[in-house]
């Protein structure tokens, strides 16, 4: 696959390898002990699993996905464990194409199932995935990982958003076809609001109160989490337990996350039964 001079595909020497742990410690830090290593790479790649990067006109990995495939409840499904774009190689939907990749190749091999996690708070992963992807979130998992050595996971914790994307259903090709846009801001501003913003400088949510008797709501959750930590580390942990709160609390009661609406400084994700 291609994503404009920029070439995807398998992994397939040492050297590669190497530059995909590389990037791994690029991107949440050198050793960082999560770290996927290159014979576990490998090794994956030989019992079917994906280890693939994205390289320009002079070999360089500006970006990798990596994952392993397994069974559930008797059929195949494939767990997306690792992506990461290269800071220069930011903004320019190479995501995106990596996971189209990874669609392409399990797809070709009978899986038609992907999960991987995300933070919550990350609203540009959420709209990647979610609104662009057309994957959902039917789970919720409070301290999904017990710690991390990562800044990037520092200081508000590991709750996760279990998504899952159904490669072949409708909802994905055609979102994938650009057949079925996101929503606009427009469209959902009327939906009930399970944490209303209380205050807009510095950006905070209430807790949720309850749901409304409805098929479909809204969580708020900032454009920018990290600025808000770096400046606020208390105000992001209320974040982080408020926006918890709304989700265990909608999806206990059947709602999946299925869209990321970006509305400035803040992303609404909407949930529908």
């Amino acid at each position: 696959m291609t994503h404009g001079d920029i070439v995807i595909r398998p992994l397939s020497s040492a050297a590669e390898y190497a530059a995909c742990v590389a990037l791994q410690e690029r991107t949440w830090g050198g050793g960082f002990a999560e770290r996927v290593p290159p014979s576990i790479l490998r090794i994956a790649q030989d019992l079917g699993g994906i280890a693939s990067g994205a390289f320009d006109r002079d070999g360089r990995m500006l970006g990798f996905v990596f994952g392993i495939t397994g069974w559930m409840n008797g059929s195949p499904v494939h767990w997306s464990d690792m992506l990461a774009v290269a800071p220069e190689a930011r903004n320019r939907r190479l995501g995106e194409t990596l996971k189209r990749h990874q669609r392409d190749l399990l797809m070709a091999r009978g899986v038609n199932v992907m999960r991987w996690t995300f933070d919550p708070l990350q609203s540009k992963n959420a709209f990647l995935n979610l609104s662009r992807l057309g994957a959902v979130a039917r789970e919720y998992g409070r301290d999904y990982y017990d710690n991390s050595d990562s800044p990037l996971h520092a200081g508000i914790g590991m709750d996760r958003l279990i998504v899952t994307w159904e490669m072949t259903s409708e909802r994905v090709t055609r979102r994938l076809a650009g057949e079925n846009s996101p929503p606009a801001c427009d469209d959902v501003e009327r939906l009930p609001l399970l944490n209303p913003i209380v205050c807009d400088e510095p950006l905070e949510c209430a807790s949720p109160g309850g749901i409304p008797d409805v098929d479909a709501v809204r969580i708020a959750v900032p454009s920018d989490i990290h600025s808000i930590r770096e400046h606020d580390a208390e105000l992001a942990m209320r974040w982080r337990h408020r926006t918890r709160e709304a989700f265990e609390m909608a999806i206990s009661r059947g709602f999946e996350a299925r869209e990321l609406v970006r509305a400035g400084k803040v992303g609404w994700y909407v949930l529908e039964r």
